[in-house]
Protein backbone atom coordinates (compact mmCIF):
# COMPACT_ATOMS: atom_id res chain seq x y z
CA UNK A 1 0.00 0.00 0.00
CA UNK A 2 1.41 3.39 -0.96
CA UNK A 3 2.07 5.73 1.93
CA UNK A 4 0.15 8.99 1.76
CA UNK A 5 2.31 12.09 1.99
CA UNK A 6 0.58 14.57 4.28
CA UNK A 7 0.81 18.06 2.78
CA UNK A 8 0.63 21.37 4.63
CA UNK A 9 -1.86 24.01 3.63
CA UNK A 10 -0.61 25.67 0.45
CA UNK A 11 -1.66 29.12 1.64
CA UNK A 12 0.35 28.71 4.85
CA UNK A 13 3.47 27.82 2.88
CA UNK A 14 3.04 30.78 0.54
CA UNK A 15 2.50 33.09 3.49
CA UNK A 16 5.77 31.95 5.01
CA UNK A 17 7.61 32.38 1.70
CA UNK A 18 6.26 35.92 1.48
CA UNK A 19 7.13 36.79 5.08
CA UNK A 20 10.66 35.36 4.95
CA UNK A 21 11.43 36.92 1.57
CA UNK A 22 10.15 40.38 2.58
CA UNK A 23 12.17 40.24 5.80
CA UNK A 24 15.33 39.09 4.05
CA UNK A 25 15.23 41.46 1.08
CA UNK A 26 14.52 44.56 3.16
CA UNK A 27 17.27 43.89 5.71
CA UNK A 28 20.46 46.00 5.59
CA UNK A 29 22.37 42.91 4.39
CA UNK A 30 20.05 41.04 2.02
CA UNK A 31 19.52 37.34 2.65
CA UNK A 32 17.16 34.45 2.00
CA UNK A 33 16.61 31.37 4.21
CA UNK A 34 18.10 28.17 2.76
CA UNK A 35 14.84 26.23 3.09
CA UNK A 36 13.67 28.11 -0.02
CA UNK A 37 16.15 26.08 -2.10
CA UNK A 38 14.00 22.97 -1.90
CA UNK A 39 11.21 23.29 -4.41
CA UNK A 40 10.84 20.48 -6.95
CA UNK A 41 13.68 21.69 -9.18
CA UNK A 42 15.92 22.52 -6.23
CA UNK A 43 15.46 19.08 -4.71
CA UNK A 44 16.46 17.46 -8.01
CA UNK A 45 19.52 19.68 -8.29
CA UNK A 46 20.57 18.86 -4.74
CA UNK A 47 20.41 15.15 -5.48
CA UNK A 48 22.77 15.79 -8.41
CA UNK A 49 25.10 17.72 -6.09
CA UNK A 50 25.38 14.77 -3.71
CA UNK A 51 26.86 12.65 -6.53
CA UNK A 52 29.45 15.22 -7.64
CA UNK A 53 33.11 14.26 -7.18
CA UNK A 54 33.78 17.47 -5.23
CA UNK A 55 30.90 16.89 -2.80
CA UNK A 56 32.54 14.52 -0.34
CA UNK A 57 29.92 14.97 2.39
CA UNK A 58 27.28 12.48 1.24
CA UNK A 59 29.58 9.62 0.31
CA UNK A 60 31.69 10.06 3.46
CA UNK A 61 28.67 10.00 5.75
CA UNK A 62 27.26 7.05 3.80
CA UNK A 63 30.49 5.12 4.39
CA UNK A 64 30.21 5.76 8.15
CA UNK A 65 26.62 4.54 8.23
CA UNK A 66 27.39 1.50 6.07
CA UNK A 67 30.19 0.42 8.39
CA UNK A 68 28.43 1.17 11.68
CA UNK A 69 24.67 0.83 11.11
CA UNK A 70 24.26 -2.16 13.43
CA UNK A 71 26.38 -0.58 16.17
CA UNK A 72 24.44 2.68 15.88
CA UNK A 73 21.06 1.01 16.32
CA UNK A 74 22.32 -1.18 19.15
CA UNK A 75 23.63 1.88 21.00
CA UNK A 76 20.38 3.74 20.31
CA UNK A 77 17.88 1.18 21.56
CA UNK A 78 19.66 -1.87 23.01
CA UNK A 79 17.06 -4.67 22.78
CA UNK A 80 13.90 -2.56 22.50
CA UNK A 81 11.87 -2.08 19.29
CA UNK A 82 12.86 1.06 17.43
CA UNK A 83 11.07 3.52 15.18
CA UNK A 84 13.03 5.98 13.07
CA UNK A 85 12.20 9.62 12.35
CA UNK A 86 14.23 11.62 9.84
CA UNK A 87 14.30 15.40 9.61
CA UNK A 88 15.08 16.78 6.15
CA UNK A 89 14.78 13.28 4.74
CA UNK A 90 15.11 14.18 1.05
CA UNK A 91 15.58 11.01 -0.99
CA UNK A 92 16.48 8.99 2.16
CA UNK A 93 19.24 7.24 0.23
CA UNK A 94 21.61 6.89 3.21
CA UNK A 95 18.76 6.08 5.58
CA UNK A 96 18.12 2.77 3.85
CA UNK A 97 21.31 1.50 5.49
CA UNK A 98 19.82 2.11 8.94
CA UNK A 99 16.40 0.82 7.94
CA UNK A 100 17.93 -2.43 6.72
CA UNK A 101 19.89 -2.77 9.95
CA UNK A 102 16.60 -2.22 11.79
CA UNK A 103 14.88 -4.97 9.78
CA UNK A 104 17.76 -7.29 10.62
CA UNK A 105 16.92 -6.94 14.32
CA UNK A 106 13.11 -6.64 14.38
CA UNK A 107 10.20 -7.84 12.20
CA UNK A 108 9.22 -4.36 10.96
CA UNK A 109 10.27 -0.73 11.27
CA UNK A 110 8.13 2.43 11.35
CA UNK A 111 9.87 5.21 9.42
CA UNK A 112 8.68 8.84 9.62
CA UNK A 113 10.43 10.97 6.98
CA UNK A 114 9.83 14.72 7.34
CA UNK A 115 10.80 17.22 4.65
CA UNK A 116 9.71 20.49 3.04
CA UNK A 117 9.91 18.91 -0.43
CA UNK A 118 6.86 16.90 -1.49
CA UNK A 119 8.69 15.63 -4.58
CA UNK A 120 11.63 14.23 -2.62
CA UNK A 121 9.37 12.53 -0.08
CA UNK A 122 7.09 11.01 -2.69
CA UNK A 123 10.08 9.51 -4.51
CA UNK A 124 11.63 8.23 -1.26
CA UNK A 125 8.39 6.59 -0.17
CA UNK A 126 7.98 4.84 -3.49
CA UNK A 127 11.52 3.47 -3.45
CA UNK A 128 11.50 2.33 0.18
CA UNK A 129 8.14 0.61 -0.16
CA UNK A 130 9.37 -1.19 -3.25
CA UNK A 131 12.66 -2.29 -1.70
CA UNK A 132 11.60 -2.83 1.93
CA UNK A 133 7.99 -3.97 2.29
CA UNK A 134 8.46 -4.50 6.05
CA UNK A 135 9.08 -0.78 6.53
CA UNK A 136 5.93 1.20 7.34
CA UNK A 137 6.48 4.67 5.90
CA UNK A 138 4.61 7.58 7.54
CA UNK A 139 5.77 10.68 5.60
CA UNK A 140 4.89 14.31 6.21
CA UNK A 141 5.69 17.52 4.36
CA UNK A 142 6.32 20.12 7.05
CA UNK A 143 8.97 22.64 7.96
CA UNK A 144 10.43 21.09 11.10
CA UNK A 145 12.18 24.36 11.98
CA UNK A 146 8.78 25.96 12.66
CA UNK A 147 6.54 23.09 13.70
CA UNK A 148 7.56 19.72 15.03
CA UNK A 149 5.52 16.80 16.28
CA UNK A 150 5.88 13.07 15.86
CA UNK A 151 3.45 10.20 15.38
CA UNK A 152 2.41 8.55 18.68
CA UNK A 153 4.99 6.04 19.85
CA UNK A 154 4.23 2.75 21.65
CA UNK A 155 5.19 2.59 25.32
CA UNK A 156 7.59 -0.26 24.53
CA UNK A 157 9.28 1.52 21.64
CA UNK A 158 12.26 3.84 21.47
CA UNK A 159 12.44 6.60 18.91
CA UNK A 160 15.61 7.50 17.03
CA UNK A 161 15.57 10.88 15.30
CA UNK A 162 17.99 11.18 12.38
CA UNK A 163 19.35 14.62 11.63
CA UNK A 164 22.10 13.71 9.23
CA UNK A 165 23.72 15.27 6.17
CA UNK A 166 25.25 18.12 8.19
CA UNK A 167 21.94 20.00 7.93
CA UNK A 168 22.49 21.41 11.43
CA UNK A 169 25.37 23.41 9.91
CA UNK A 170 22.89 25.64 8.08
CA UNK A 171 21.84 27.25 11.36
CA UNK A 172 23.50 29.91 13.43
CA UNK A 173 24.97 28.32 16.60
CA UNK A 174 22.26 29.68 18.91
CA UNK A 175 19.54 28.67 16.42
CA UNK A 176 21.03 25.17 16.21
CA UNK A 177 20.84 24.79 19.99
CA UNK A 178 17.22 25.99 20.05
CA UNK A 179 16.26 23.56 17.28
CA UNK A 180 17.93 20.58 18.95
CA UNK A 181 16.40 21.56 22.27
CA UNK A 182 12.97 21.58 20.61
CA UNK A 183 13.64 18.08 19.28
CA UNK A 184 14.70 17.00 22.77
CA UNK A 185 11.44 18.33 24.22
CA UNK A 186 9.46 16.00 21.93
CA UNK A 187 11.36 12.89 23.06
CA UNK A 188 11.02 10.57 26.02
CA UNK A 189 13.91 9.45 28.21
CA UNK A 190 15.88 6.79 26.39
CA UNK A 191 15.07 8.13 22.90
CA UNK A 192 17.98 9.22 20.75
CA UNK A 193 19.18 11.75 18.20
CA UNK A 194 21.71 10.82 15.53
CA UNK A 195 23.46 13.99 14.35
CA UNK A 196 25.67 14.15 11.25
CA UNK A 197 28.20 17.01 11.09
CA UNK A 198 30.88 18.08 8.66
CA UNK A 199 34.29 18.65 10.23
CA UNK A 200 36.78 21.46 9.58
CA UNK A 201 39.27 20.56 6.84
CA UNK A 202 41.35 22.03 4.02
CA UNK A 203 39.91 25.32 2.74
CA UNK A 204 40.25 24.41 -0.94
CA UNK A 205 38.45 21.11 -0.42
CA UNK A 206 35.61 22.89 1.34
CA UNK A 207 35.27 25.52 -1.37
CA UNK A 208 35.24 22.95 -4.17
CA UNK A 209 32.34 21.14 -2.50
CA UNK A 210 30.22 24.30 -2.78
CA UNK A 211 31.46 25.55 -6.17
CA UNK A 212 31.77 22.50 -8.41
CA UNK A 213 33.34 22.53 -11.85
CA UNK A 214 30.09 21.54 -13.60
CA UNK A 215 28.17 24.47 -12.13
CA UNK A 216 25.44 22.34 -10.54
CA UNK A 217 25.72 24.17 -7.22
CA UNK A 218 25.54 27.50 -9.06
CA UNK A 219 22.32 26.36 -10.74
CA UNK A 220 20.98 25.20 -7.37
CA UNK A 221 21.76 28.59 -5.83
CA UNK A 222 20.19 30.60 -8.67
CA UNK A 223 17.10 28.37 -8.71
CA UNK A 224 15.86 30.16 -5.59
CA UNK A 225 15.35 33.24 -7.80
CA UNK A 226 13.33 31.15 -10.25
CA UNK A 227 11.14 30.06 -7.35
CA UNK A 228 10.54 33.66 -6.27
CA UNK A 229 9.62 34.59 -9.84
CA UNK A 230 7.05 31.79 -9.91
CA UNK A 231 5.57 32.09 -6.43
CA UNK A 232 5.80 35.83 -5.76
CA UNK A 233 5.54 37.29 -9.26
CA UNK A 234 9.13 38.55 -9.09
CA UNK A 235 11.14 39.55 -12.15
CA UNK A 236 14.62 38.37 -11.14
CA UNK A 237 16.96 37.67 -14.05
CA UNK A 238 18.94 34.68 -12.70
CA UNK A 239 21.62 35.32 -15.31
CA UNK A 240 22.26 38.72 -13.73
CA UNK A 241 23.47 37.05 -10.53
CA UNK A 242 26.67 35.05 -10.08
CA UNK A 243 27.11 32.17 -7.65
CA UNK A 244 29.73 32.89 -5.02
CA UNK A 245 31.05 30.59 -2.28
CA UNK A 246 33.71 31.56 0.23
CA UNK A 247 35.22 30.25 3.45
CA UNK A 248 34.80 32.39 6.55
CA UNK A 249 37.54 31.14 8.91
CA UNK A 250 36.46 33.36 11.78
CA UNK A 251 32.97 31.85 11.87
CA UNK A 252 34.15 28.40 10.67
CA UNK A 253 31.62 28.30 7.86
CA UNK A 254 31.18 28.19 4.12
CA UNK A 255 28.93 31.00 2.88
CA UNK A 256 26.93 30.96 -0.35
CA UNK A 257 25.86 34.21 -1.98
CA UNK A 258 24.34 35.47 -5.21
CA UNK A 259 26.25 38.51 -6.47
CA UNK A 260 24.45 41.12 -8.53
CA UNK A 261 26.45 41.63 -11.74
CA UNK A 262 25.01 45.09 -12.36
CA UNK A 263 22.93 47.79 -10.72
CA UNK A 264 19.34 46.64 -10.99
CA UNK A 265 15.87 46.92 -9.51
CA UNK A 266 13.79 43.79 -8.94
CA UNK A 267 10.03 43.94 -8.45
CA UNK A 268 8.10 41.35 -6.46
CA UNK A 269 4.48 41.87 -7.47
CA UNK A 270 2.92 39.69 -4.75
CA UNK A 271 4.71 41.73 -2.09
CA UNK A 272 4.19 45.11 -3.80
CA UNK A 273 7.91 45.54 -3.26
CA UNK A 274 10.82 46.87 -5.31
CA UNK A 275 14.35 45.93 -4.27
CA UNK A 276 17.48 47.73 -5.45
CA UNK A 277 20.75 45.87 -5.95
CA UNK A 278 24.04 47.67 -6.48
CA UNK A 279 26.62 46.14 -8.79
CA UNK A 280 28.63 43.70 -6.67
CA UNK A 281 26.05 43.56 -3.88
CA UNK A 282 25.36 40.05 -2.63
CA UNK A 283 22.30 38.16 -1.52
CA UNK A 284 23.31 35.71 1.23
CA UNK A 285 21.54 32.39 0.66
CA UNK A 286 23.23 29.82 2.91
CA UNK A 287 25.74 29.15 5.67
CA UNK A 288 27.30 25.75 6.26
CA UNK A 289 29.13 25.58 9.57
CA UNK A 290 32.04 23.15 9.95
CA UNK A 291 32.75 21.67 13.36
CA UNK A 292 36.02 21.06 15.21
CA UNK A 293 36.58 17.70 16.96
CA UNK A 294 34.24 17.60 19.95
CA UNK A 295 32.06 20.38 18.57
CA UNK A 296 29.07 18.17 17.82
CA UNK A 297 29.21 16.58 21.25
CA UNK A 298 29.25 20.02 22.85
CA UNK A 299 26.24 21.02 20.75
CA UNK A 300 24.32 17.95 21.88
CA UNK A 301 25.17 18.61 25.53
CA UNK A 302 24.06 22.25 25.25
CA UNK A 303 20.73 21.05 23.81
CA UNK A 304 19.83 18.65 26.62
CA UNK A 305 21.22 15.42 25.18
CA UNK A 306 23.86 13.16 26.66
CA UNK A 307 26.50 12.31 24.01
CA UNK A 308 26.79 8.52 23.81
CA UNK A 309 29.19 7.74 20.96
CA UNK A 310 30.74 9.31 17.86
CA UNK A 311 31.61 7.51 14.65
CA UNK A 312 33.97 9.04 12.06
CA UNK A 313 35.67 8.07 8.81
CA UNK A 314 39.41 7.25 8.73
CA UNK A 315 40.31 10.74 7.44
CA UNK A 316 38.24 12.53 10.09
CA UNK A 317 36.26 14.43 7.47
CA UNK A 318 32.81 13.80 8.92
CA UNK A 319 31.26 12.68 12.21
CA UNK A 320 28.02 10.96 13.18
CA UNK A 321 27.15 11.49 16.85
CA UNK A 322 24.52 9.75 18.96
CA UNK A 323 22.90 11.71 21.76
CA UNK A 324 20.42 10.29 24.25
CA UNK A 325 17.51 11.99 25.98
CA UNK A 326 17.88 11.27 29.69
Amino acid sequence: MTAQVVLPLVDAVLDRVADDVRRGLTAPSKSLPPWLFYDEAGSRLFELITDLPEYYLTRTERSILAKNATAILTAACHDQPLRIVELGAGSAAKTRLLLQAGLDRQPSVVYEPIDVSFTALESACRQIEGEMPRVEVVPRVIDYTCELDFEPCGSHERRLVLYIGSSIGNFEPDEAIRLLHRIRSRLRPGDGLLLGVDLVKDRNMLLAAYDDAEGVTAAFNRNVLVRLNRELGADFDPGAFAHRAHWNPFASRIEMHLESLCAQVVRLAALDLEVEFAAGETLHTENSYKFPPGGAEALLSASGFTPVFTWTDPRQWFAVCLGRAE
